[in-house]
């Protein structure tokens, strides 16, 4: 399964928000606001929950600078990753899109896309606030 974020815009350099997307600690002011845990499990990694969802654990998996930050589960159990694939536009602003790609069984797909389309569009969307 494949979803991506709209594009959005965002004051910072393709080099400040690749930094920006690579450190962690910085997610917590991206999530939605429905998030009931967040916590910092070490330099690369985050663990998080959204109300009524289980605790998701992510780390960078790959950093590409200044084009692209890519999460992925900590977990094998549900295979993904999300992508921030990040091209400037000047000097200091760049675009940034974000892309989530998940490997379920089509019960579990239909069960989480309409959650993880939000989710994503909501950090797409606090991104562009930055």
């Amino acid at each position: 399964m494949k979803l991506n974020s709209k594009k959005v815009t965002v004051q910072k350099s393709a080099n400040e928000l690749c930094d920006y997307l690579a450190d962690v600690k910085n997610f917590e002011g991206l999530m939605p606001e429905n998030i009931s845990k967040f916590e910092v499990l070490n330099e690369r990694a985050f663990i998080f929950a959204l109300k009524g969802m289980p605790e998701i654990a992510l780390e960078v998996k790959e950093i590409d600078k200044p084009n692209k930050v890519v999460l992925g589960a900590m977990s094998d159990k549900i295979p993904f990753a999300l992508t921030g694939n990040i091209e400037p536009v000047t000097e200091n602003s760049s675009t940034v899109e974000l892309l989530f790609e998940g490997e379920f069984n089509a019960m579990m797909a239909m069960m989480v896309k309409g959650p993880i389309s939000k989710f994503i569009d909501t950090l797409s969307t606090n991104l562009g606030q930055l």
